[in-house]
């Protein structure tokens, strides 16, 4: 089965199924983005909190969704891949509007700043797993639902959000973490302060939680 036969059989599921499914889909395939970096927001708000390296994850989150964002438009222009609510005849007829022409379809946009946005929050954050990777699944998928992508475009989005955030996490979070810690050290005001945030000790009075007996050298 080719990415052709497989998006009409999933058009035309999605041209059978009630209109209610028809505008959860549409809702979501764009406020999925949203919760996602709704998301990755309260990670880093979070980490503020938090170690050094924490921070620098949850920083890294935006980072590695703007940069595979942009491959993803490179990849475009050079792919200049037709969108198959078009291009594609004997489909059902797509539930979203068809893009205009040179809006290109390959890769997926949504899917890639999806992926990114999700894989690279659960990295900073392990326990949002259960919830971020199926909304993004789900939101990979509404494209193709929604009839604007291929399979293999949406497919092609998530490995690619997938790997910039997993490559970014890799090589960047020891230098973020080395930065955030000097800025924290210094007590640095301004922007960059708030960013940062105050670190895990701020929180309690001399640097321990209140009621905790102090310990004394021997």
């Amino acid at each position: 089965m080719t990415s052709t036969d497989l998006y009409r059989d999933i058009t035309d599921l999605a041209h059978d199924s009630p209109g209610w499914i028809h505008t959860l889909a549409e809702i979501g395939t764009d406020g999925g983005l949203l919760l996602l970096a709704a998301a990755a927001a309260l990670v880093w708000w979070r980490a503020r909190h938090d170690t050094a390296r924490q921070l620098a994850l949850a920083l890294l989150v935006p980072v590695a969704t703007v940069v595979a964002y942009a491959c993803s438009e490179i990849a475009k222009t050079l792919v200049d891949e037709e969108r198959p609510c078009r291009a594609v005849s004997g489909a059902a007829p797509s539930i979203a509007d068809c893009p205009p022409t040179g809006d290109w379809s390959f890769p997926s946009n949504h899917a890639t700043l999806a992926a990114a946005l999700a894989v690279g929050t659960v990295i900073a954050w392990r326990r949002a797993a259960v919830v971020l990777l199926p909304v993004a699944a789900l939101l990979a998928f509404s494209r193709v639902f929604v009839g604007v992508h291929y399979p293999h475009d949406v497919a092609a989005g998530c490995v690619l959000g997938a790997v910039f955030a997993l490559v970014c996490a890799r090589l960047l979070t020891g230098p973020v973490s080395t930065r955030v810690t000097a800025i924290r050290a210094a007590g640095r005001g301004g922007p960059l302060g708030w960013v940062a945030g105050p670190g895990p000790r701020a929180a309690f009075p001399g640097g321990q939680p209140v009621g905790t007996p102090a310990r004394h050298r021997r």
